[in-house]
């Protein structure tokens, strides 16, 4: 079962731990150290999807949790006791320590269950407009990822992160076809 929003984060340890109760997409945060682009990155995800905003049980979580409220307000919040999100041996705190019941069942009162969804921008599409393999295609990625509001991402990643934010195929042409005449 797919989550249709996404879930922001504080780490990759979160999202892996997140990956093996449900599936999912997420935004780390990187910890506290949230920044505008994650800001607008979150804020583009909420108009798209819907954003989760589910952090650590701790000041900094509670932190992050602010700065998201105060700059993308109207985001689902799911939460965590310190209890529940507490490594076994009591030495750590968070979300990649709890149990995925615990995830299942915090998540559980605040998602709704995707629609398939289906970008149909292929790795073919990828490989015509050369954002993968060859000279200039990080450039274009960083082009792409800008216009579209979906942030740099490498050549691995992209159509998951194209598909994450349900990028039309249309939209992606336009953007392509922009930043091909831009090259000229």
């Amino acid at each position: 079962m797919k989550i249709k929003e996404i879930i922001v984060v504080e780490g990759k340890d979160d999202t892996a731990k997140l990956k093996q109760a449900l599936d999912v997409d997420t935004i780390e945060t990187n910890g506290s150290a949230i920044n505008k682009y994650t800001l607008e990155q979150i804020a583009h995800a909420k108009q798209k999807r819907g954003v989760i905003v589910f952090t650590d049980p701790d000041y900094p979580g509670q932190r992050i949790r602010n700065i998201i409220d105060e700059q993308v307000p109207g985001c689902k919040h799911a939460f965590l006791t310190k209890e529940e999100a507490v490594a076994k041996g009591g030495k750590g705190l968070g979300i990649e320590h709890a149990s995925v019941e615990v995830i299942r069942q915090a998540l559980s009162k605040v998602y709704e269950i995707a629609e398939e969804m289906d970008s149909n921008i292929t790795r073919a599409d990828l490989l015509e407009y050369g954002l993968i393999g060859g000279n200039g295609a990080k450039d274009r990625r960083w082009k792409l990822g800008l216009a579209l509001r979906i942030g740099y991402v490498n050549g691995k990643q992209l159509l998951k992160r194209l598909q994450m934010f349900q990028i039309d195929k249309n939209d992606f042409y336009k953007v392509m076809e922009q930043i091909k005449q831009e090259e000229i």
